[in-house]
């Protein structure tokens, strides 16, 4: 049986395959099933546009310095982070970081402290301290003050001689192997976050650096879209390769909205440009041929359509061997139609000068052909060609 969520008035007459009527009312419509559907799609198709709507006045997924403006809400599955405390703890900030790691050694130096002075007050050790033929648990132990820095030196193998365990505490024995075992595994599990943390790559991305608009401009009569990446540092990126991703949401055929949809761009995979040895800046182009993301669409249609080209440098730090990597994007207003990079790289006495400075100069090109999805080709003369700063958005 068929079941519609239409409004009673007007809700159609559903049929089953035996041809027995199920629902009726004042209002039939013809069609039966037929007319259900096509006004579900229309439903569906409605709150698709809403969804659509409501995303294009969205932030960018991701930020300048690489941070996704992504969160995560209403995880009901905490406990996984506790899976992995290893890898929670390295994410943490510094400050949560460093509270963790000086509450980890405090708790366990107080806890083993209270056990050390709980142990000379079960066996009256506090009730003999006068009495020098008494043999106590652990020596010059008399208050808790006593029992806790018994446990600090117990637990970092400092032994300044003035307290120490006799041979007539079983149990005291069994407790100082006890710590001393748990000691070290707090050592090496602490000491290996911060480790780990103060090792990590992050801020070598900080150095990696993307020009602040791409350009749409001919490069060897092919219309392409560019930017330029480059690094600050003397000591390179091994195995540096570069990807980018369109991100831009789209609706299905069926009416689905697929928020934030993911779509490869070829920047040489097929060729191997993708693979940089980035010595100095370079410009990684796509071009946009029939299989590029952007073949269906003019200068016109850029300028009006929302979407986010999402760019990502990874490769291996030379100093520590550890994978880094480096992001960025680039709106709609931040690619610039009819643009070319600025020359930054000129020839001195033995060696190539890189001025930075004009890292993210463009300059608009006199000639640039706007793109149709059958392929035919229109010239669009520019009669000025200048350099810029912050150049001009598309359609502008």
């Amino acid at each position: 049986m068929v079941h519609s969520r239409l409004p009673s008035t007007n809700r159609a007459v559903l049929v089953s395959n035996t041809g027995k009527r199920h629902t009726s009312s004042n209002h039939d419509e013809p069609g039966g099933c037929t007319y259900a559907k096509k006004k579900t799609n229309s439903l569906v198709s409605e709150a698709a546009k809403l969804f659509s709507v409501l995303f294009k006045l969205t932030c960018d997924s991701l930020s300048k310095n690489g941070r996704c403006n992504v969160q995560h809400g209403n995880m009901r599955e905490t406990y996984r982070y506790l899976t992995d405390i290893f890898t929670t703890l390295v994410d943490l900030n510094w400050r949560c970081s460093l509270f963790v790691f000086v509450m980890a050694y405090a708790v366990t130096w107080l806890f083993f402290g209270a056990i050390w002075y709980l142990i000379a007050y079960v066996r009256g050790d506090f009730d003999h301290l006068e009495d020098e033929s008494w043999t106590p648990c652990v020596n010059n132990v008399n208050s808790f003050i006593s029992a806790f820095l018994f446990s600090i030196e117990t637990e970092t193998t400092i032994g300044y001689g003035y307290r120490v365990i006799t041979d007539q505490c079983p149990v005291g024995t069994m407790l100082l192997l006890l710590q001393a075992i748990l000691g070290s595994m707090v050592n090496a599990f602490m000491v290996g976050c911060m480790f780990v943390k103060i090792s990590q790559p992050n801020k070598r991305a900080e150095t990696l650096v993307f020009s602040k608009h791409a350009v749409i401009s001919l490069r060897d009569d092919k219309l392409c879209v560019m930017f330029r990446v480059g690094d600050l540092r003397s000591s390179h990126i091994v195995g540096a390769n570069m990807r980018a991703k369109l991100i831009k949401s789209k609706q299905t055929q069926e009416g689905e909205f697929i928020p934030l949809d993911q779509t490869d761009i070829s920047v040489g995979f097929e060729t191997g440009d993708d693979r940089l040895f980035l010595v100095s800046p370079l410009v990684i182009s796509h071009e946009i041929d029939s299989r590029s993301p952007f073949w269906d669409m003019s200068q016109a249609q850029l300028s009006k359509d929302d979407f986010e080209i999402v760019v990502i440098l990874e490769g291996m730090v030379e100093a520590t061997g550890m994978t880094c990597q480096a992001r960025s994007s680039y709106l709609a207003e931040e690619v610039m139609w009819g643009h070319r990079f600025s020359p930054m790289m000129s020839l001195a006495e033995g060696f190539f000068d890189v001025d930075y400075g004009a890292f993210h100069h463009t300059f608009e090109v006199n000639k640039t052909k706007m793109v149709c999805k059958k392929g035919n080709y229109s010239i669009l003369t520019k009669e000025r060609a200048g350099g810029v700063r912050g150049g001009r958005g598309l359609g502008r």
